[in-house]
């Protein structure tokens, strides 16, 4: 159950109509209705009773969308507790090393639009070696970066610590184990991460030996794997956002990937803080829910 979903059937409660609510949310009623239907699978009972003449809610929703309402509200105070007032309009540069915040990125991209509606976000990919630098030099006003430390100069607020996965490739026998441990890769050979972060090193440490075969950003890993043979690293968002015929992702024993918002010590722009705190609030929500 995500946020959007939410504030899709507070709109259709106050609304009953799907064309008006959906408009409402700037998507076509098609989606709208889609999103909807797809909540009330989630919950297993109808919110709302449709006819062709008209939208009522039903008795489970009546129960239900108070407590939306809540949650809804709860959220947005946090993001109304960052410092300084909304942005009224302006740029916000977001650095982005591999799926950033993965399933989050709706939620919270929505969560700030609801507080900064002119607020445009743009993004750039960062690599292994300036996911840091690139928030010090001024580059990018915020970076989601996978934190291995090395930055106690910047503020890195955490959002969620995700399992470790092999990269493996598909003809291997290691593809179709259901896990695997430190004992079962001991010996295999392993791509590295471009950059000088002790770690990078820790988060890898029982992975084996790792020598000629280099990537510089997340992304990079599945075809990296698939040229060389050689095994990889990922975290688990990565089976859905970087897909490839030639890789299988397998669950792996060991250290966990840090995903977190790094910025600027003392940064008051009122983007960034809005950003933070809807990134903190949605990733708070979501670990109440696991």
């Amino acid at each position: 159950m995500d946020v959007r979903s939410l504030r899709y059937a507070v709109t259709l409660a106050d609304t009953l109509h799907f064309g008006r609510a959906a408009q409402v949310h700037y998507i076509a009623a098609q989606p709208f209705g889609r999103r909807i239907q797809a909540l009330e699978r989630e919950l297993g009972t109808p919110l709302f009773a449709r006819t062709s003449r008209r939208v009522t809610i039903t008795p489970a929703g009546e129960r239900f969308l108070p407590r939306a309402r809540q949650v809804l509200a709860q959220l947005d105070a946090l993001v109304r507790q960052a410092e300084g007032p909304p942005a009224d309009s302006g740029v916000l540069r977001i650095g982005v090393l591999g799926f950033g915040l993965a399933d989050l990125w709706p939620d919270v991209r929505d969560l700030v639009r609801s507080r900064c509606p002119d607020l445009a976000l743009t993004s750039m990919e960062l690599d292994w070696e300036n996911q840091y630098d690139a928030v010090r030099a001024g580059d990018v006003d915020v970076a989601i970066v996978h934190d291995v430390g090395g930055a106690e100069d910047l503020e890195l607020d955490r959002v969620a610590d995700l399992d470790r996965y092999a990269v493996v490739p598909v003809g291997s026998e290691l593809a179709r184990a259901e896990q695997l441990t430190a004992a079962d890769v001991e010996g295999q050979r392993w791509i590295s991460p471009v950059g000088g972060f002790p770690g990078l090193a820790e988060w890898g440490e029982d992975a084996g030996r790792r020598d000629g075969v280099h990537v510089r950003s997340p992304s990079g890993v599945p075809t990296a794997v698939v040229t060389s043979g050689w095994l990889g690293l990922h975290a688990e968002p990565a089976r859905r956002f970087f897909p490839h015929p030639g890789v299988r992702y397998v669950p792996l024993a060991g250290p966990r990937a840090r995903i977190a918002v790094a910025t600027r010590r003392g940064e008051r722009d009122e983007g960034v803080a809005v950003f933070r705190a809807a990134t903190q609030a949605i990733a708070d929500h979501h670990r109440s829910r696991a």
